[in-house]
């Protein structure tokens, strides 16, 4: 049955209540849950209601919260030696685990994604990634060398891995919980301290996990977390702030432009995930069925809002109208509707201010002149749903790779697809956009898929799949989609200072 009342996530100390049982998310500063400059609202992508207010943090809380974290960097943080922090950094997957279902509560009430999605993906993830990098942390390997010197005696030169220092950590709203652990595990393994700001749209993970870091024992201050915007809110204090040492982004790329440009004073390293406006490409001698289930996954997926989601789809000429054919079913038999509905396939945008982005582009398509396959609209929702989010999946064919809607990035449930003729054509293709963060290709011939996938300019490429990767691998993006790569040991790159040490015989 379908309801329209949204479900807010309580949780103890990081959500008490204020008038009328609305959850109020506190700062997490030095331990301790509290208040800001103000409060704002947090919004339902369901039906627009006010599901919690959120303490905004201004400079003073955010110096607060670095200076919390630098005094926690020389304390025993600091001392703790590699084997201790790795059994912090379980304890903190198990204590996520134990509070599977507040963070799964607090999720997708944040988000509106269906439930079995968080379930299976977000939670699960965001506990995994602190024991990934406790386990890479552990395991990671540094350099040896011998060498002679003039007066025969020789030296030899190690390497150390030292943390770079207090991190600054900018979380995006698709993926709360995941991509925030994505890189306060490593951080933290490394033996950094970190200050988190969260998406003013998804607060609530963040401010939950300082729980679980207390219960685990992590000292204060290791673990921060302000709420607030970016110009003249918690983003920009936290990126200018000169007690952070080194910034980590995951969003869009105007966004990690502005960041880079507070970096540079202090010459300050940054890794920057960005944009995309990721290619499928499907060859003719695919195996049909699992290319169409794919595609519609990446295209479809939390409804569009993942950065490595398809937004262009090129289809072999041959294959091309059945291909579309089957496309427009998949999408026709997504099932919008609320999170608990073990049925739904397609949840709300994250806010009406995203709708009336994703809107605008729906717009743009149909006066350029688009074929619209299925969708481009808004459905009809019941109730106070009315007031939520929602937008339809969309397919459009008809526009060309020099079209807006084929260049610049939507972040919703919606592609365009377009036919190609030859393997060296679609490669230009693809490659004929600002962006470079990953592509999925189709095809059974084993020699095209590494030719392929060879040229493409992205950072990750899958072949007869989409989204599946070992987490130790590199993720990253090319040209405006980013900086930097992160997984296993790759993250470490970023999150530690190499130090050679050269003795003397």
């Amino acid at each position: 049955m379908l309801t329209t009342e949204p479900k807010a996530a309580s949780h103890g100390a990081s959500a008490a209540t204020a008038d009328g049982g609305i959850p109020l998310i506190r700062n997490f500063i030095d331990g301790e849950y509290l208040d800001g400059t103000r409060w704002f609202d947090k919004r339902s992508p369901l039906n627009h209601a006010v599901i919690a207010r959120v303490a905004e943090a201004g400079r003073e809380q955010v110096d607060a919260a670095v200076q919390a974290a630098r005094a926690a960097l020389h304390g025993p943080w600091g001392t703790m030696t590699v084997n201790e922090r790795v059994d912090v950094l379980y304890a903190l997957a198990d204590g996520i685990n134990r509070r599977f279902d507040d963070f799964l509560a607090a999720e997708v009430a944040d988000t509106g994604k269906p439930m079995s999605l968080a379930r299976h993906i977000d939670i699960p993830r965001g506990a995994a990634n602190f024991r990934v990098f406790a386990d890479v942390v552990k395991n990671v390997p540094t350099e040896f060398f011998e060498m002679s010197t003039p007066d025969g005696a020789g030296a030899i030169n190690y390497a150390m891995r030292r943390p770079v220092g207090v991190v600054g950590v900018i979380c995006p709203w698709n993926l709360p919980l995941l991509l925030m652990t994505w890189k306060v595990g490593p951080a933290l393994a490394c033996g950094n301290t970190v200050v988190v700001k969260p998406s003013e749209e998804t607060p609530q993970t963040a401010a939950l996990l300082g729980e679980v870091m207390n219960a685990a024992g992590v000292p204060r201050g290791v673990y921060n977390v302000v709420h607030g915007f970016g110009p003249g809110s918690a983003g920009e204090f936290l990126t200018t702030h000169p007690g952070v040492n080194a910034i980590t982004f995951t969003g869009e790329t105007r966004t990690g432009a502005a960041i880079m440009k507070a970096a540079a004073d202090g010459a300050r390293p940054v890794s920057l995930e960005m944009g995309g406006k990721n290619a499928a490409i499907v060859f003719a001698d695919c195996d049909f069925d699992a290319a169409v289930e794919g595609t519609l996954r990446s295209c479809f997926a939390n409804a569009g809002q993942v950065c490595l989601g398809t937004e262009r789809v090129y289809v072999e000429r041959p294959v091309f109208e059945k291909f579309v054919a089957a496309l427009k079913a998949g999408a026709e038999a997504l099932r919008i509707g609320l999170p608990d509905d073990p049925a739904t396939g397609l949840g709300p945008l994250i806010s009406e201010e995203h709708r009336r982005k994703v809107l605008s582009y729906y717009a743009k398509a149909a006066e350029l002149g688009a074929t619209v396959v299925t969708g481009g609209g808004v459905p009809d929702m019941p109730g106070n749903l009315k007031e939520g989010a929602w937008v339809q999946p969309t397919l459009w064919t008809g526009l060309g790779d020099d079209s807006p809607i084929a260049r610049e990035e939507i972040f919703g449930p919606c592609a365009l697809i377009m036919p190609f003729d030859s393997e060296q054509e679609v490669i230009r293709r693809a490659n004929d956009n600002p962006y470079g963060l990953a592509t999925a290709i189709w095809t059974t011939h084993l020699s095209r898929a590494h030719r392929v996938a060879a040229s493409i300019e992205v950072g990750i490429a899958w072949v007869n799949s989409w989204f599946l990767r070992d987490l130790r691998t590199p993720f990253g993006g090319a040209k405006q989609s980013g900086i930097g790569r992160e997984g296993g040991v790759h993250s470490l790159e970023f999150y530690t200072e190499l130090k050679n040490v050269c003795v003397k015989l």
